[in-house]
């Protein structure tokens, strides 16, 4: 068995997760990585320990989504906020996550943790314009169109478009 199973048996024990969560609630909602938590997870996703692949954690509130409160009078019946979660979690952290890096490409994502109040997704990035990106006939073809991620292209959203 190769090192990496041994960490994916490791990812199943839950006592882990919660141990870091502890540490994650702290840090900031989008937090940059020197390495990738699940590092089996990144590698079978398409992760390669090199310059121009970025990892970054990204934290997003579990729970309802509420619409903005409506504007003029409504009865009680009628005034309903509360919204139907369409886009999984992991869609809705791999978009934040470009939003903060508009110059690179989510290649892709996995879920790392969760507690009471948050998940966690480890997101894949790729920078577009970096010259060894450029260079790699295996990731040139992400730097060709934008906007993956809202094109519904990673697995995340391709996942969700088969359910639906």
């Amino acid at each position: 068995m190769g090192y990496l199973k041994y960490v994916q048996n490791a990812w199943k024990k839950p006592e882990t997760v919660n141990k870091n969560a502890l540490e994650w609630r702290k840090q900031l909602a989008t937090t940059r990585l020197e390495h990738p938590t699940r590092v089996d997870r990144a590698r079978s996703l398409g992760y390669r320990a090199k310059q121009g692949i970025i990892i970054v954690r990204q934290r997003v509130d579990r729970g309802g989504h509420h619409s903005s409160k409506p504007a003029g009078g409504r009865r009680p019946k009628r005034y309903g906020r509360m919204m139907p979660l369409r886009k999984s979690y992991q869609i809705i952290a791999e978009q934040r996550a470009n939003k903060q890096y508009p110059n690179c490409e989510i290649l892709n994502s996995y879920w790392v943790g969760k507690d009471g109040r948050h998940y966690w997704f480890d997101i894949i990035l790729v920078d577009r314009a970096h010259p060894q990106v450029k260079a790699d006939k295996s990731l040139k073809w992400i730097t060709e169109k934008r906007g993956r991620v809202y094109r519904g292209l990673t697995s995340a959203s391709r996942e969700s478009s088969r359910r639906n």
